[in-house]
């Protein structure tokens, strides 16, 4: 497949399957139990039906948008995801370059295989948040906050819907990963263990706080001047609490089905949660965002932006950087495109007048049925 012939985030996923490994495709495509929240998160933007505006002058659009006091020239940012260097020898560093150069922001994970600090420099005007693990020692957690604020980070982000770490629930060790890879955003020296041994997998349980709790979240809240995101919110229950505790953005995620499988696709419960938040603090979503129209809807019902994770890596296996800048790009011009059909010249347009959910009309419900991939 040319580099340069695929139009569509469905073409790059193709791609990244034809040249990742078995082990890294394996592990970027893996959802929890028979992967029904990973189809549903996809087919559930199938559910909402867009109601164009016309005549109107829509010659010009601007996608840009503020997020967290930072301005993104399109309402699309990378997810935090781990292991990048499965996908690209640059790993993080061509993630965060694809990313600057559609000036738009990213997560950097805990697991990422570069420091925050290498990672601020290949990007010095990049937008970047950190994603950070709770640990049991807080002072191993102020340190990485101080870090991340001397390095540029300009928010953390907590993901709160991983109680308990795949590496304690009792799974089979996984066996010889061949790439190199070292996670200085974990230790503050790493263990002298290979990494999937259970030595390995002792001195992270020794070393993650399981399960994390509101003081956990209050304590970082406390102890960081940056503003705070709390990533994986399916409840309206728990974004009022989080809205309570002073957290800035409220960040709806199932985990890309990754975590527990049976929960809602996030597009359907986003406008409970706007509701919930009430202006209190900025909603963001992922989880099956795949084209420019998803985009849109997802802000119709009250996103801020979206975020993506496998799309991203799918560009970055393609093409590294570049397959990053061009998958951003695909969903650019599909929203672009989107926003002109609905009349809509700015983001401040996308109204939630704009998105119909299918059974408003009586059209019966999508039926969903994994899928095998390829």
């Amino acid at each position: 497949m040319s580099v340069n012939a695929l139009t569509s985030i469905a073409d790059f996923e193709k791609s990244a399957h034809e040249k990742l490994p078995d082990f890294a495709w394996s592990y970027y495509s893996r959802t929890s139990d028979a992967g029904q929240t990973y189809q549903d998160n996809i087919e559930a933007f199938r559910r909402y039906r867009l109601i164009p505006r016309n005549l109107r002058d829509v010659s010009i659009r601007d996608t840009s948008v503020t997020v967290l006091g930072s301005n993104l020239a399109i309402p699309v940012a990378i997810a935090p995801t781990a292991f990048h260097r499965f996908a690209h020898p640059n790993a993080e560093l061509a993630t965060t370059k694809g990313a600057t150069a559609m000036k738009t922001g990213m997560v950097l994970s805990s697991w990422s295989n570069h420091s925050l600090e290498e990672v601020a420099e290949a990007t010095p005007r990049g937008i970047r948040w950190f994603y950070m693990l709770f640990y049991k020692d807080r002072n191993h957690m102020k340190r990485l906050l101080d870090r991340a604020e001397r390095a540029g980070y300009s928010a953390i982000f907590l993901t709160i819907d991983s109680p308990i770490f795949p590496f304690s629930t009792g799974r089979p060790a996984p066996g010889a990963i061949p790439v190199p890879l070292r996670f200085p955003n974990v230790f503050d020296e790493e263990p002298p263990h290979a990494i999937g041994t259970a030595e390995y997998r002792q001195c992270l349980r020794d070393a993650v706080k399981e399960p994390a709790t509101w003081e956990d979240v209050e304590w970082v809240r406390e102890n960081t001047r940056l503003p705070v995101v709390l990533k994986g919110i399916l409840s309206a229950d728990d974004a009022k609490m989080a809205v309570e505790r002073g957290v800035n953005g409220i960040y709806v995620s199932n985990h890309g089905g990754r975590e527990l499988d049976g929960v809602p696709a996030t597009i359907d419960v986003l406008p409970d949660i706007v509701r919930a938040v009430d202006g209190k603090a900025e909603v963001y979503l992922d989880g099956g965002v795949r084209t420019g129209t998803d985009v849109l809807k997802a802000l119709a019902l009250g996103a801020r932006c979206v975020f993506i994770g496998r799309p991203a890596l799918w560009g970055l296996a393609h093409n590294g950087e570049e397959g990053v800048q061009q998958v951003l790009q695909i969903l650019t011009d599909e929203l672009s495109l989107a926003m002109a059909r609905t009349g809509c010249s700015k983001i401040s347009d996308i109204q939630p007048s704009l998105v119909v959910h299918q059974s408003y009309y009586g059209i019966p419900p999508v039926k969903v049925v994994p899928k095998s991939r390829y």
